[in-house]
C-alpha cells in the first residue's frame, strides 16, 4: 500500500544564505532556508514559561525556488508545506547530530504584506518534482 506525507510549518526565516539559490547540473533551481518553529507553553508542575524550537531546513525547487529566492527574508513569518525527511549525520565535532529537511510544496507569507513583499500564495506543480 502507497503512503503519503503532508506537513505544515509556520514559523520564522532562519537563515538564508547569500548563495541560497543554486541550480544543479542539469539547470534545475533550487532555494535553500531555515524555519525555526518556536512552541510555547506553562509548565503545569512549576508554573513556569517554556519553550522550545525546532529547526527545519527547507529546500524549494523549480519556479518555486526563483520566487522564494526574491521574497523570502530572514525574520519573516512563513507557513511551509511538503515533506519532511529525518537525517542522521556526524558533525565537524564528532557529535552525532539529527535534522528535519522539509522539501517545500507550497510556500505562503504571513503578516503585513510589507513583511512578506507578495501577498497570498506561491506553490508548485506536485509533477514538478525534481525526483
Amino acid at each position: 500500500m502507497a503512503g503519503y506525507q503532508y506537513t505544515i510549518i509556520i514559523g520564522n526565516v532562519g537563515r538564508v544564505d547569500d548563495g541560497a539559490l543554486a541550480y544543479t547540473q542539469s539547470g534545475t533551481a533550487r532555494f535553500r532556508f531555515s524555519v525555526f518553529v518556536t512552541r510555547k507553553w506553562t509548565d503545569r508542575t512549576t508554573n513556569e514559561a517554556r519553550e522550545k524550537t525546532t529547526i527545519f531546513n527547507c529546500t524549494a525547487w523549480r519556479q518555486l525556488a526563483e520566487t522564494c529566492a526574491q521574497y523570502v527574508r530572514t525574520g519573516m513569518q512563513i507557513m511551509v508545506t511538503g515533506e519532511v525527511d529525518a537525517r542522521a549525520y556526524t558533525a565537524q565535532d564528532g557529535e552525532a547530530r539529527a535534522s528535519l529537511d522539509l522539501d517545500v510544496r507550497d510556500v505562503q507569507f504571513l503578516g503585513s504584506r510589507e513583511d512578506a513583499r507578495e501577498p497570498a500564495q506561491i506553490g508548485r506543480d506536485p509533477s514538478d518534482l525534481p525526483f
